[in-house]
């Protein structure tokens, strides 16, 4: 393949928030025509959380359906389910015998996850990034456009590839971070000092299966401050900063186009031009898109099944090369 390869994934833990769609979600379909895309959802990783076995089910085949609605078209890109080919784990396994305790003791999602849940600290959250590192060496991958929150896992996966190819010679591409300059990390309309989560309580994150009455609902609550004017002052004013980064994204301008349109006016009208424009521009389009795809299950079958035996071509030729190179009979 000419074009430089991309691989990201998401879990199918419920419904994608507009952080993800305005971090991650959007980056991906802004770079599906210069790249060679693999998109995956990675249910594999969601289980190191228990999971109600037909809520995984739909849930994956949801996510599956609410991408394709947010713009990745399934014939330019390779969109599949991680657990469709074994690969995945297969490298996994390898790659845990090249990674340190010490590394995966560091990982920041480890130590808040395993804080939240402590009679959940299985193996799998412990080695979570070692997958992470598979599901992304696996394809030869140059590019990984990620949200912020997952810089320590990719610099981890390069280091695993750098000390593997320091052993076994010219194996794995290491793969470069893409992060936008923008939307990278969209902060909770209740807690704005923190991330947008779907974790987090009802009020804090738009789902975009929300309904539009809740969005505004939410945006007409979202914290501000106790000044008045409305400017981007991440450190002092990081609800309002928030907001106006969300405005901009979502209606195409910079994050200063955006301050000056609201110069003068009031947080309320902020909070309702930021609401109407999430409403109006990602809400209603997504999901008369996503109503639609999800319908046709012959569809998604047929999406998953021809794109997991597209993604296993091009993941053997590495996995065989590895199996090899550790001494394996292949």
């Amino acid at each position: 393949m000419d074009k430089k390869i991309i691989f990201s994934g998401i879990q199918p833990t419920g419904y994608p928030q507009l952080g993800n769609y305005l971090g991650p979600m959007r980056n991906w379909v802004n770079l599906q025509d210069e790249y060679n895309c693999l998109y995956c959802v990675v249910d594999l990783h969601a289980i190191t959380v228990r999971q109600a076995p037909a809520e995984l089910r739909k849930n994956t085949r949801n996510l599956l359906s609410l991408l394709i609605a947010c713009g990745l078209d399934p014939e330019k890109n390779i969109l599949y389910v991680q657990s469709h080919y074994s690969g995945h784990a297969e490298l996994s396994w390898i790659l845990n015998c090249f990674t340190y305790m010490g590394e995966l003791g560091r990982m920041t999602q480890y130590k808040e996850k395993s804080q939240k849940d402590e009679a959940n600290i299985n193996a799998g959250l412990f080695t979570y990034p070692v997958l992470q590192a598979a599901d992304i060496l696996l394809f030869g991958t140059h590019l990984v456009p990620v949200g912020e929150d997952q810089r320590q896992h990719l610099e981890l996966s390069r280091d695993v590839a750098i000390r593997f190819n320091n052993i076994y010679g010219d194996v794995f591409t290491v793969p470069e971070i893409h992060i936008p300059k923008i939307g990278a990390k969209i902060m909770s309309l209740s807690h704005p000092e923190r991330k947008m989560s779907k974790s987090d309580d009802e009020n804090s994150c738009i789902s975009l299966l929300d309904t539009p009455e809740a969005v505004m609902r939410k945006f007409k609550r979202a914290v501000t401050d106790s000044e008045t004017e409305i400017r981007y002052d991440v450190e002092n004013k990081p609800g309002i900063s928030n907001l106006l980064e969300i405005y901009a994204i979502t209606c195409g301008m910079t994050i200063n186009e955006a301050a000056a349109e609201f110069a003068g006016k009031n947080y309320g009208q902020l909070k309702t031009a930021v609401g109407e424009a999430v409403v109006g521009n990602i809400i209603q389009p997504v999901q008369a898109r996503y109503n639609e795809i999800s319908a046709n299950a012959d569809y998604l079958d047929s999406i998953m099944k021809t794109n997991a035996e597209k993604a296993a071509k091009i993941g053997e030729k590495i996995l065989k090369k590895v199996k090899k190179k550790v001494g394996f009979v292949v």
